[in-house]
């Protein structure tokens, strides 16, 4: 049984509050003509807060995207390895149990990535697989869990550490200035997320079932254009609308594996703003409360792009999970547009019977059985 472990969530120390946002944008903005526009927007998104790896005085400068870059690869070197480590923690397990590690980020790029450093710096295994995602935007927090679901399925005894690093804050533009960069300067914060699939053992949810779906015709709606000055992050008006057609293919995959998605016990879903989760409330005809755990990560962190849905399952995991065996779903939007989704359903191992833990008792002391042999070369 291939199962999601806790995941671990850290947020930078810098803070930026909603009511300071809207006081920079009316600072900076003064005289844009549609910033009363801007404004109520940002006001709308529900995002009390998000955290920031720099201060917002040096967020709001822009040194070049060489040095966006360096500062890049600099927060994600000492911010990663502590979050991975209490990932290992949650799943029970060390680095060298690890087979493949899966790294996602749409905010900064580094070749090779930051796995090899990862590999390198943390004891995990010379062979352990390499499997960096850059270009799946929000969804490729999605995309890794169910990557990983893959790789276990192939390989049962395997275990996969995902990895999301995003500082959306290292892309702010301050040339952009159309109504829907002056939002995202409002919506999207920085975070570091972990968590480990399991190919066998572990408390959490074991996955059964996962898919992609590809909205026709909307690759431009979610994009970046890529100039000297770095990443500049374009949204197309019409993103909002995304969750009528997206919300049939929700209901295909739950239908296709036997279950109703509209009677599910718990919802794990990007949450790309407000109006994406009201619109799938409405669609997908459930309470809006069914996303309490994706409303709090915007409320609390804002839009932290990767590693929201690995977020709200964290959340899912402190509030204690569910009696064994309920039934959820994981969704992720990004790019294309694009929803990478799965199925599973909340576990716990068996408590050990009075005989196996007297058997265990009577064998400590002896050598650990030996680990089974490395994941073999494709």
């Amino acid at each position: 049984m291939v199962t999601l472990c806790k995941p671990a969530v850290a947020v930078p120390e810098y803070v930026i509050t909603r009511e300071e946002t809207l006081d920079l944008a009316r600072s900076r903005h003064a005289d844009h003509p549609q910033l009363p526009l801007a404004l109520r927007l940002i006001e709308n998104t529900g995002v009390a807060q998000r955290h920031l790896v720099q201060p917002i005085e040096a967020t709001l400068e822009h040194p070049g995207f060489q040095e966006r870059n360096e500062r890049y690869e600099i927060e994600a070197k000492a911010r990663v390895p502590s979050v991975v480590q209490e990932a290992l923690r949650n799943a029970e397990l060390r680095p060298a149990d690890i087979d493949m590690i899966v790294y996602v980020s749409c905010t900064g790029f580094m070749m090779p990535s930051l796995t090899a450093w990862l590999i390198n710096t943390m004891g995990f295994p010379g062979n352990t697989r390499q499997l960096p995602i850059a270009q799946l935007g929000c969804a490729a927090g999605g995309a890794a869990v169910n990557r990983a679901h893959d790789f276990c399925l192939a390989y049962p005894d395997a275990n996969v550490l995902i990895v999301s690093c995003e500082f959306c804050s290292l892309c702010y533009q301050p040339t952009d200035l159309d109504v829907g960069s002056l939002l995202c300067n409002g919506l999207f914060g920085d975070a570091v997320a972990s968590a480990v699939v399991r190919g066998r053992g572990g408390t959490g949810i074991a996955l059964e079932r996962n898919t992609s779906y590809l909205v026709p015709d909307t690759e431009d709606w979610i994009a970046y254009s890529v100039r000297s000055t770095g990443f500049h992050f374009l949204l197309d008006k019409r993103v909002p609308t995304t969750m009528e057609p997206l919300a049939p293919a929700l209901r295909e995959i739950a239908g296709t594996h036997g279950w109703d998605a509209d009677d599910l016990d718990f919802y794990l879903i990007h949450a790309g703003g407000p109006r994406i989760l009201d619109d799938l409330s409405h669609f997908l005809e459930v309470p809006p409360d069914a996303f309490r755990f994706s409303r709090a990560t915007l409320t609390e962190y804002g839009n932290i792009a990767s590693a929201v849905v690995l977020d709200a399952a964290r959340r899912f995991f402190d509030e204690g999970g569910l009696s064994e065996g309920a039934r959820g779903i994981m969704a992720g939007f990004g790019p294309g547009i694009t929803a990478e989704m799965c199925l599973g359903r909340w576990t716990r191992p068996p408590a050990p019977s009075l005989e196996s833990d007297l058997n265990a008792r009577r064998i400590i002391g002896h050598p650990p059985a030996a680990r089974p042999a490395a994941v073999p070369a494709t």
